[in-house]
């Protein structure tokens, strides 16, 4: 005979699964499983989670409160597609963050916070020379989620991850090409030896100076690459298009 739960307990109980399959397709949509545009099933993803549709639709909710996913009326469920206008407007707003956080860091980072941050340079630095890209992308974001979790600012943590999950619904096109991950790798240099300077001027601008170049390297990705015989010309670019994932 099963036993009935107490309401308290089943809504803990309905809260904990929802975030967790919230967890599972939130990882599924940013390692590329689902695309930008692609349709996401309700019934399927509760089959292959193990759960019910209900935590499901919540977990949809929370999705779509993160800026991961769209609802559309009598048509169900899409991942975002991120316009090159949204993009843009995000790298501007994380290029302010960033100035910020520098200025902050550059006056207020602790000696072990300098070493941990030295410490993930360190592992960026191996894996350019190894070639892994992949690798280099997990640290990176680690870096600057690292860099802006040490101001103590919640509210500008929690904004700014936010605004990298938006990002990352791009693929990783910045870091591919070559000499890209040693261009990189140079900038988050600079942004260390700024704030180890205690320059808060020197560090706001390496940190803002970096966004901007990935936000440039996301325009000229974004350009159609000129058929053989055609002659190179300007393209002009629309907000509808997509933009491949900003390399930080």
């Amino acid at each position: 005979m099963d036993t009935l739960l107490h309401p308290t307990i089943a809504l803990l109980q309905s809260h904990s699964l929802a975030s967790a399959a919230q967890q599972a397709i939130e990882q599924a949509i940013l390692s590329g499983e689902y695309p930008q545009g692609a349709k996401l099933n309700e019934a399927a993803l509760a089959e292959k989670l193990g759960v019910s549709r209900g935590p499901i639709r919540e977990a949809f909710r929370m999705l779509d409160e993160a800026g991961l996913i769209r609802s559309e009326k009598n048509r169900g469920v899409f991942v975002r597609d991120i316009s090159v206008i949204d993009a843009i407007e995000i790298f501007d707003l994380r290029a302010a963050m960033e100035e910020w956080v520098g200025r902050q860091l550059a006056t207020q980072i602790t000696p072990a916070q300098l070493h941990e941050i030295n410490t993930l340079l360190q592992a960026m630095t191996q894996a350019v020379a190894d070639q892994r890209v992949d690798d280099y992308h997990q640290l990176n974001l680690q870096f600057h989620d690292r860099l802006v979790e040490m101001t103590g600012n919640r509210r500008l943590l929690a904004l700014y991850r936010k605004l990298i999950k938006e990002l990352s619904l791009f693929r990783r096109l910045n870091l591919a090409g070559a000499g890209a991950l040693p261009l990189s790798g140079q900038g988050h240099r600079q942004i260390v030896d700024a704030i180890s300077s205690g320059d808060a001027a020197a560090a706001g601008r390496a940190m803002a100076e970096h966004v901007r170049g990935s936000k440039q390297r996301t325009l000229h990705n974004q350009q159609p690459r000129p058929v053989a015989g055609d002659q190179p010309g300007p393209m002009p670019m629309t907000a509808t298009a997509e933009v491949p994932s900003e390399s930080q």
